[in-house]
Order: C-alpha cells, then structure tokens, then sequence
C-alpha cells in the first residue's frame, strides 16, 4: 500500500499508509493527524490546507479555481498549498510528504 508523511509545524514527521483514492483528508482522519476540515470535504472552507512538498506538488493536477478560491482564503499559503480534501492517493503518489499548516493544527492545540 502506498504511504505519505505528514510533518507537523513542530518538525514532528508521521508516516502512514495512504489508501489509493483516498484525499490527504480521509487519510489524515484515519490516522488521528489533526486537520480541522471543518466543511468535511465539501470545498467550502480552507481548515484542510496543506503544503505539499514541490517534487510531489509537480504531479498533481492543478487545482480548480474553486480550490484556488479557498486558498485565497487560508493564512500561510505558498506555491505548493493545496486543500487536503482536494487531493486524492494514487500510485504515482506513493511517498507523498505534506506539511500541515501552523494555522489549521492550532485548532488542536489544548
């Protein structure tokens, strides 16, 4: 099965297996990384922004200006932001490594 990292603000890095279709969401939900997505998926919030690392960020497809829209929204985006709830697992992702946002994992701090 294919895996990506998450790697938290703090540097923290948390490998995972990465279910094929699933988006970096799902797989974030499965495995208790705190992402808010607060819309659940439904592209109507920017709580799911992740940084995606640039060798990664190349195979993607690009986004769809309502993505686009929303990350205008988020705090903290560069060239390689995505929303989580937007990019789904494949094959040629396998490896994929993301950085979760100061801002969207500030929801989970005590």
């Amino acid at each position: 099965m294919p895996k990506m990292t998450f790697i938290y603000p703090d540097g923290k890095r948390q490998e995972v297996e990465a279910p094929l279709g699933q988006s970096i969401l799902e797989i974030a939900r499965a495995n208790d990384v705190p992402i808010e997505g607060a819309c659940d998926g439904s592209l109507s919030c920017s709580t799911c922004h992740v940084i995606v690392e640039p060798g990664y960020y190349e195979l993607l497809d690009p986004a769809a200006e309502d993505e686009e829209d929303m990350l205008d929204l988020a705090i903290g985006v560069t060239k390689t932001s995505r929303l989580g709830c937007q990019v789904r697992m494949t094959e040629g992702l396998d490896g994929l490594t993301v950085t979760l946002s100061e801002e969207t994992a500030d929801f989970y701090k005590g």
